[in-house]
């Protein structure tokens, strides 16, 4: 029993790192940048693309695909494939560009390997938006820094070169792009990782064109801000957290991690949604007499953003619509929209309304206010029906008696003189 259980443990152990390392080469395009002087006498930098793979492997191995570069990322302390469980190659987009630290030299502290380095952005997207993953890949040199800006003095990589590289550092997200509901309690993720011990770390958040809202430096101990866990940081997990979110909060927020020589950023956009909220001006059923009119109004109130489209139906379910075919709906033309209200709280009210006059051939319809909105997966709908009545009887006779009562006055005074002139005309 003990060996059958120990054989299901490894098999299960086997299968995850399976899992974990299922994707062994990606293709990718390298951002190359080409320096050069032009006729003035100054330089120019040419951006290139170039076809590239991203290899895991040992060193030697031979290139998956010898036609292009190769990255080839080897073993180190940071393994890049477990920032990918779960993720098909087919899902990931790869973009490799060159990374300068301006000329500055500073050993990174990895035993056993060449004392300076060249550096390379590895940016991999999945490409439904689940997640960004950002790292540097680093190549040991033997050849030390010119001293001048290094995207002037970067060596030329050639069509098939393989370049045995290490993962030195790693940031991920997995919330590239947000959308929160108004109120609501927002958590933008960050997360990081370096390949030796007791890095000194910088970690930074910032708001696009706003500046930094939150900083904390390992060395020093200094932090500014909130919104993070420090005891999460040393794990870590840079995540911010926005309390409690409004129209203000929307926007492009940047999580930066630094340890010299080396800065990722990683873009995260929040998006706020409010659904409309739809009233009418009516109840379920309108009751009109022939030929009255009322003004009917659709409301779609607090929404954001602004876009929002309102249209009005009309549907007749009668039993004679029925039997010639069917309800059909159709659309109402002839209704007017009102111009955006902007609310205290930065949120829309729109209202779109039509004039009905009560026809007898209208009675029976139903009519429909159909809201779309981008928080919406479905149209919200509010209707009524027209009830359509004839004259009512009770002013009919009211009508009758007045007319009776007016043609009785005015007929008084001739009866009473004619019976005045047979009394004078009598023998007695």
């Amino acid at each position: 029993m003990r060996f059958f259980l120990e054989l299901a443990f490894y098999l299960i152990l086997i299968e995850g790192v399976l899992c974990i390392h299922q994707v062994s080469w990606l293709p990718c395009q390298l951002r190359d940048e080409q320096a050069s002087v032009n006729d003035k006498g100054r330089n120019d930098t040419q951006l290139v693309h170039r076809e590239a793979a991203l290899q895991f492997g040992q060193k030697g191995d031979t290139p998956v695909d010898p036609e292009v570069i190769t990255f080839l990322v080897t073993g180190s302390k940071l393994d890049l494939r477990q920032y990918l469980q779960g993720v098909e190659a087919e899902q990931l987009k790869c973009e490799i560009w060159r990374f300068s630290t301006t000329g500055i030299h500073v050993r990174w502290p990895v035993k056993g390997e060449q004392e300076y380095s060249r550096w390379y952005t590895c940016n991999l997207r999945h490409t439904k938006g689940l997640f960004n993953v950002t790292s540097f890949l680093r190549q040991a040199s033997e050849q030390p820094p010119s001293g001048e800006p290094d995207h002037l003095s970067w060596p030329l990589i050639e069509d098939r070169e393989i370049l045995t590289t290490t993962v030195a550092m790693i940031t991920k997200t997995l919330s590239p792009s947000v959308t929160a509901a108004l109120g609501s309690k927002q958590r933008l993720h960050c997360q990081f990782a370096v390949d030796h011990k007791s890095p000194q770390v910088t970690v930074e958040w910032h708001r696009y064109h706003r500046g930094s809202f939150f900083s904390h430096n390992s060395h020093t101990g200094q932090t500014k801000g909130s919104g993070v866990e420090l005891m999460s940081l040393i794990n870590g997990d840079a995540s911010f957290t926005v309390p409690h979110t409004d129209i203000s909060s929307e926007g492009k927020y940047v999580c930066s991690v630094s340890v010299n020589p080396l800065s990722i950023s990683m873009d995260i956009y929040l998006h706020i949604e409010e659904s409309p909220r739809v009233s009418l001006n009516v109840g379920p059923t309108l009751y009109l007499q022939e030929g009255e009119e009322q003004k009917v109004i659709c409301l779609a109130e607090n929404y954001y953003p602004r876009d929002v489209d309102v249209v009005w139906n009309s549907e007749d379910l009668s039993a004679s619509a029925q039997r010639v075919g069917g309800s059909r709906s159709k659309v109402l033309h002839n209704h007017v929209h009102s111009s955006h209200k902007n609310n205290q709280d930065n949120t829309y009210s729109l209202s779109a309304f039509f004039y009905l006059k009560a026809s007898s051939r209208d009675s029976g319809k139903q009519f429909t206010c159909n809201v779309s909105h981008q928080s919406l997966r479905e149209p919200i709908s509010q209707s009524f029906i027209l009830v359509v009545t004839g004259p009512n009887l009770w002013v009919v006779f009211i009508g009758v008696d007045i007319f009776l009562l007016v043609a009785l006055y005015k007929l008084l005074p001739r009866l009473c003189s004619g019976r005045r002139r047979s009394a004078r005309r009598l023998p007695y």
